[in-house]
């Protein structure tokens, strides 16, 4: 037997989470997971309720409200609030990572960049120890204007 790590699909630990909850696996959460993970970037609840729509126009918003929040309850998806004044609501969604990132956030058009550099990483550590001080935690947002915005051209988030 080897020492990687075996990988497990989203779909398959959010149904096992679900039954360990006693609740059923439906199709409109299941359509609601599979484009969920099909996408990248951080996604509102409209955002993701416009796309499941596409594919199954019997899933109602409360269903996707409902699963995103079991979704992070399962450790899959995590809340962020970029706050700030980014348009088109404030609690956004991404897929839960192992690894960690900061985010640039445009004000205008609410696109969001993760961006990860040790030199960032060092200094919170050197802050650490410089005061003793013990994380439990930490968000790193930058707000600005993006490139596209600046240019009189809005992105598409």
């Amino acid at each position: 037997m080897s020492g990687g790590q075996v990988h497990v699909d989203p779909e398959t630990v959010f149904t096992r989470f679900l039954r360990g909850k006693g609740c059923h696996n439906t199709q409109q959460r299941r359509a609601i997971v599979s484009v969920f993970f099909q996408e990248e970037g951080h996604l509102t609840i409209d955002d993701l309720y416009g796309l499941v729509q596409r594919q199954d126009p019997t899933v109602g918003q409360s269903t996707v409200y409902r699963t995103m929040k079991l979704l992070c309850e399962a450790g899959l998806a995590k809340e962020v609030s970029f706050g700030g004044t980014c348009p088109g609501g404030l609690i956004r969604y991404e897929q839960a990572s192992d690894w960690h990132h900061d985010h640039l956030i445009c004000e205008c058009c609410g696109k969001s960049i993760e961006v990860v550099d040790p030199k960032i990483e060092a200094l919170q550590e050197r802050l650490v120890r410089q005061y003793g001080f013990t994380p439990t935690q930490h968000r790193l947002y930058l707000y600005g204007v993006c490139p596209e915005c600046l240019a009189g051209q809005s992105p598409s988030k």
